[in-house]
């Protein structure tokens, strides 16, 4: 029976109904920091298992090294870029179509619970879940540690009591019964605030890793102090010993989240997803399997864990090393549940030929790009969104510029495109060749990197001298994909 239904979707996925949809993100977990990828401390007993069981997506990537960017192409499908998302703290934008827009069509009840990052969570806000398609949302402006201060459905920040891992899973699990009840499908989306600094654990979480502070006790890193919201400096085995305690609450709640699942008959027909938001942050990076951190175009910036579990479809454990990343959810969502593209550039492309292992190769390249903002710098430049709109009203540990809150901005770029649009750290991955420019004081000046991943996984042998025509076709290829998100981001792509 299994054998048959493996061909009868390899050979009509449309035959079979939409499963229910769970997409879950940790906040700067790096591809390294679980124990399926042989890490030496941290422990993800359920990680592990759905790694078994599922199919791991080993060549996962983010759309960008740091997080609000990466959120905004997971919602949308696009590069981060075109919709001036260009760094933390920076909004996306009300015309932006989502995977809740699609899925709602669908008739999927849509609910978002966790970080959210790309605009203000509060009622009004233009970027609020709601606007951007959720009928439900418990979410934060940003981060958020032990006993977190959350706003359901846009209302005033309320404290809840507990780890914050397992708040939002018994948050989501609720929204699953109440949607089970009206037999509707559900798209739920959890960001866990786990394991983004500043760190705090539960007692029993910390007592795994009490061996940490005596093994890294030389090595000295820079963070936030839970106690007064400001940077501080600390032992780097203090510090780890925190981060994977709150890896390993992170586990145990998505563990918590797959019983209740099977429990409720409703673990065969649902997409459970997870992935990281960018690579380990610098604090927390120990192991490292791969060149660069968080906010780097290396691959230590950007691949993450990526797993999905569907039992009815993904019948048995399987590997993909097919490169994939964040924008290609979006597309992966329309495809399963009949819903037509939103009728605008996307960078993500469709994977439901890699959950049946029909795909062995991605068709097209993936495109990382860090703008370089300074471009702006002496400018006048307008709002896109009203700034009163764009402050934020759930508190957090870090203080910025004095707040326990965080603001956000986005702006409607000067129009005319000029070379300066084109800077900031970028890279193209086509096949298992990778490009990464680096720019220099000068534009003759720009560094560039090529590498042979399949052969040096790690980085550390630049071919650019070797292969300078392969270079030349990927420089080609990065700029014309440029030009189009330059189009986007003075908006082109919003014009009826």
């Amino acid at each position: 029976m299994k054998l048959l239904a493996f061909f009868l979707f390899a050979l009509c996925p449309a035959l079979f109904a939409a499963p229910n949809i769970i997409l879950m993100m940790g906040d700067d977990q790096g591809w390294e920091e679980t124990g399926y990828h042989e890490h030496p401390h941290v422990k993800t007993p359920t990680l592990d298992e759905m790694a078994a069981q599922g199919l791991r997506l080993e060549r996962f990537h983010s759309a960008h090294p740091s997080c609000s960017p990466t959120r905004a192409s997971f919602l949308t499908g696009r590069h981060p870029n075109r919709m001036g998302t260009f760094a933390p703290g920076w909004s996306f934008r009300p015309e932006e179509i989502t995977a809740a827009h699609v899925l709602s069509k669908a008739g999927f009840q849509c609910a978002h619970f966790g970080k959210w990052h790309v605009g203000t969570v509060k009622a009004g806000s233009p970027t609020n879940p709601g606007a951007m398609g959720f009928h439900e949302w418990l979410s934060h402006d940003n981060f958020f540690e032990l006993n977190p201060s959350l706003s359901r459905n846009g209302g005033p920040p309320q404290v809840f009591e507990g780890e914050s891992s397992e708040i939002l899973v018994r948050e989501a699990m609720q929204f699953i019964d109440r949607v089970k009840k009206d037999a509707k499908p559900f798209f739920t989306v959890i960001w866990f605030g786990s394991p983004h600094e500043p760190y705090s654990g539960l007692p029993q979480d910390l007592a795994l890793y009490d061996d940490l502070p005596a093994k890294y006790a030389k090595n000295k890193v820079r963070l936030t102090s839970n106690e007064t919201g400001a940077p501080v400096t600390r032992p780097q085995g203090e510090v780890l010993r925190e981060r994977y305690a709150e890896i390993t609450a992170m586990d145990r709640a998505i563990g918590q989240l797959r019983k209740h699942l099977a429990a409720t008959g409703l673990r065969e027909d649902t997409l459970l997803f997870y992935c990281g938001d960018n690579g380990t942050s610098p604090d927390g990076s120990l192991v490292r399997p791969h060149r660069g951190v968080k906010g780097q175009m290396y691959e230590g910036g950007t691949l993450v864990p990526g797993l999905i579990e569907w039992p009815a479809r993904i019948q048995a454990p399987r590997t993909s090393q097919v490169v994939a990343h964040t924008s290609d959810l979006l597309p992966t969502l329309a495809a399963l549940t009949g819903q037509p593209l939103p009728k605008r550039p996307l960078d993500g492309i469709d994977l439901t030929p890699v959950l049946d292992g029909t795909m062995t190769e991605r068709p097209s390249p993936i495109f990382l790009w860090d703008y370089n903002t300074a471009r702006f710098n002496g400018l006048q430049t307008e709002p896109y969104i009203a700034p009163k709109q764009q402050e934020g009203t759930t508190p957090l540990a870090k203080l910025s510029g004095g707040k326990a809150t965080r603001d956000f901005k986005n702006i409607r770029h000067p129009g005319e495109i000029i070379e300066a649009d084109f800077l900031g750290p970028r890279a193209i991955l086509d096949g298992h060749h990778k490009l990464v420019i680096h720019d220099g004081k000068k534009a003759a000046h720009a560094k560039t990197e090529l590498f042979d991943l399949e052969a040096d996984p790690e980085e550390k042998n630049d071919l650019t001298n070797q292969q300078r025509e392969r270079v030349q076709q990927l420089q080609t290829k990065l700029r014309t994909w440029q030009k189009s998100v330059l189009k986007s981001l003075t908006g082109g792509d919003y014009v009826k």
